[in-house]
């Protein structure tokens, strides 16, 4: 298979229409075990690449700086121009430093040259504010952000966001065009068929100002891919899942989800993550959803959404089969 390019919103950016998210690379689990160690994050880039992948994610603090660090150094054999590469700011850098953190001035301007010195560039394709900072001011957030841009640091804006901030990303783009700054025109949101909380007001922000939505988590941390039943609800244990995660995600509600999912699966000779995933490739808000794997063979299934054609009907029964928070999506 070979990945197509698709228009980023309404910017002038071709990506490829899946891109590669690597939180996973050089993180810890509790245990002290790396999930995903360079040598590994090697085989999933060159599988992605392979697949004609060339839109890859990527944040400052993902392995405490391995994640870019190990991207950079992939790069450093190919032509990076052929790449689109996104990273995000926020979260803690420097301990002990008020100023190491956040999205104030000060920490903006040295995290950048810190990232683009791990990840061997001179620019960022993407930064995105890896969430929405309470302490500092909208406008000194988007002076400092156009200054990059201006600074050939930076080409794009986007906004990453747990829960949804559509008021936010509203007044940092009414600002921006008031002012001649350069707006938001991506966004990158948990959405998938399972956690709807951006239906309504947050996509038609989205919409109305014409933001690319890049959506993370689209299996909804493994419950799309059906690997849960309802008898792990009941299990001491869920794949080492806390009590907290089993009540937010093995829910009846849900199981009515992975039921509707396979059923769909059989019918277009799929996986229950291909069709999910390829729900949000037919979705009308989405722009390119985040894949996120532990392995090659992890990846390769995912990427295969990419050839699932699901029918309208197919389409609205998935989107019917949880109810969101809104009556339209």
């Amino acid at each position: 298979m070979e990945l197509e390019y698709v228009r980023l919103g309404e910017t002038g950016l071709s990506v490829s229409e899946l891109a590669l998210g690597t939180w996973r690379f050089g993180r810890e689990t509790d245990d002290g075990t790396i999930e995903i160690d360079e040598q590994r994050s090697h085989e999933l880039l060159d599988a992605y690449e392979d697949a004609g992948g060339r839109f890859i994610d990527t944040a400052d603090v993902y392995g405490g700086g391995d994640s870019e660090r190990w991207i950079g150094d992939w790069l450093a054999e190919r032509d990076r121009e052929e790449y689109v590469l996104a990273s995000k700011i926020y979260w803690p850098t420097r301990e002990d430093d008020p100023n190491g953190r956040g999205l104030g001035r000060k920490h903006i301007r040295r995290n950048i040259d810190l990232m683009l010195d791990r990840l061997g560039t001179d620019y960022l394709d993407v930064l995105y504010i890896h969430r929405w900072d309470e302490d500092t001011p909208a406008r000194e957030l988007m002076h400092t952000l156009t200054g990059l841009v201006d600074d050939g640091k930076v080409n794009y804006l986007g906004a990453s966001t747990f829960q949804p901030n559509a008021w936010r990303v509203a007044q940092a783009n009414e600002l921006a065009e008031r002012e001649g700054l350069e707006p938001f025109t991506i966004s990158q949101p948990r959405y998938n068929l399972v956690n709807r909380e951006v239906e309504g007001d947050y996509l038609e922000m989205c919409d109305h100002y014409g933001l690319g939505v890049c959506p993370w988590s689209p299996l909804g941390q493994g419950v799309l891919t059906g690997k849960y039943d309802r008898e792990d609800r009941q299990a001491d244990a869920s794949a080492g899942r806390s009590e907290e995660w089993k009540d937010a995600y093995l829910t009846e509600e849900n199981f009515a989800v992975v039921d509707e999912v396979r059923t769909v699966a059989d019918e277009v000779d799929a996986t229950p993550a291909q069709v999910s995933i390829a729900w949000l490739m037919h979705h009308d808000s989405v722009a390119v959803p985040l894949l996120g794997a532990r392995t090659v063979d992890q990846l390769a299934e995912n990427l295969g959404a990419a050839t699932v054609d699901l029918s309208a009907e197919q389409f609205e029964r998935l989107a019917e089969a949880k109810s969101g928070p809104y009556d339209e999506i």
